[in-house]
């Protein structure tokens, strides 16, 4: 067949991940592009060598004149759902970096635009292809830990606010929480088999970002979460304990631990005694199993090996494969909702001081 024919929407830093795995493929163009900022989207293709690709400064401009066959929307949080809903309308399929949205809302608005134009939406969680995360899916599902009651994730940086656009209420809608948390509740949340978040009870703060000490270029106009904590009741008698920051003072906030009645699973983070360690964006530490041999406790290093390829380049090839083979998303909105609920549940927590219920309608 010919080359899949691909537009991006939003052509700042994310963007550039996504044309370096792009370019690496031989059935894949990049022919498009649209940004709001005058001249950034030419800007980005001049970079790239790419003097025939299109720029815009309008996506649906993009849609309504190109024939594209599927596009990645790297825009900042709160355009998301806007933007991927108007790509699924003009028959486009959609690579939509994480978070999937700011509010669950607009996580059903985007399912709802799935179901009524019968394209795909994949969610952009690349650790899912990094080996030591497919260990913790596969020692979690093996049934080895027997059943699994608590389960403990979080972490985040010691200093490691990513500025611009990240900090600002209007452009990101949220802080820490969703831009590296979702790969915390990702990594557990896949592991376990996505169960359905039933309440959350929840902490939000911004005592670094407001603070001219600690950020004092952009303090004033800080207006998201730096760091959070929640304590979520999931579907199954699980509980699951989180937290997440961009910065505090403290190097990490431990292991993500699972806990079961016949063996625990403690996953280590990676990057720990780094200023940005120990987030869950890209791959984890080692692997230790905690269980009884021979009626005495003790405790197994879990082997596992190194990842060779880059996991953004597997995420953008998965999703293409699906786009040319009519597959299903890679990485799916069914399950990334869930996700989404529980961040729109963490908000809402910290809004009102107290425990919310979680209510995810049916698509």
């Amino acid at each position: 067949m010919d080359k899949l024919r691909i537009g991006i929407i939003g052509t700042g830093g994310i963007a550039h991940a996504h044309m370096h795995s792009y370019l690496k493929l031989d059935d894949v163009e990049v022919v498009a592009g649209a940004d709001i900022v005058p001249g950034k989207a030419r800007k980005f293709f001049d970079e790239f060598s790419l003097p025939h690709a299109n720029d815009y400064e309008s996506a649906e401009e993009m849609l309504r004149k190109e024939q594209l066959d599927a596009v990645s929307v790297c825009t900042y949080n709160t355009q998301h759902a806007v933007c991927a809903i108007a790509a699924l309308r003009a028959g486009c399929p959609v690579l939509l970096e994480k978070p999937m949205t700011v509010t669950l809302d607009d996580a059903i608005d985007i399912m709802r635009a799935e179901k009524e134009t019968g394209k795909i939406v994949s969610i952009g969680f690349q650790p899912r292809y990094d080996n030591r995360m497919r260990k913790v899916r596969e020692v979690v599902q093996s049934g080895e830990l027997g059943k699994i009651y608590y389960v403990q994730t979080g972490g985040g940086r010691r200093r490691g606010m990513p500025g611009g656009t990240f900090m600002r209420k209007d452009q990101a809608g949220v802080g820490a929480l969703a831009d590296i948390g979702c790969y915390s509740l990702d990594m557990v949340l896949n592991a376990l088999g996505y169960p359905k978040p039933l309440t959350v009870s929840a902490s939000t703060f911004d005592y670094f970002g407001k603070s001219e000490k600690y950020n004092p270029a952009e303090h004033d106009t800080f207006g998201v979460d730096d760091f959070s904590a929640a304590y979520i009741r999931l579907e199954g008698g699980i509980t699951l304990d989180f937290r997440m920051g961009w910065a505090m003072h403290m190097d990490s906030t431990g292991a993500t631990i699972f806990l079961g009645t016949d063996a625990g699973l403690k996953v280590e983070p990676a990057g720990v005694g780094s200023n940005w360690g120990g987030a869950w964006d890209s791959t984890c530490g080692d692997l230790t199993l905690f269980h009884d041999q021979f009626g005495m406790p003790t405790q197994t290093p879990v082997p596992v090996y190194n990842s060779t390829e880059s996991n953004f380049d597997q995420k953008v090839s998965a999703f293409v494969d699906a786009v040319k083979n009519g597959g299903p998303a890679p990485i799916p909105t069914s399950q990334i909702v869930y996700n989404q609920a529980i961040i729109d549940g963490i908000i809402r927590s910290a809004a009102q001081g107290k425990e919310v219920e979680i209510i995810i309608p049916e698509i």
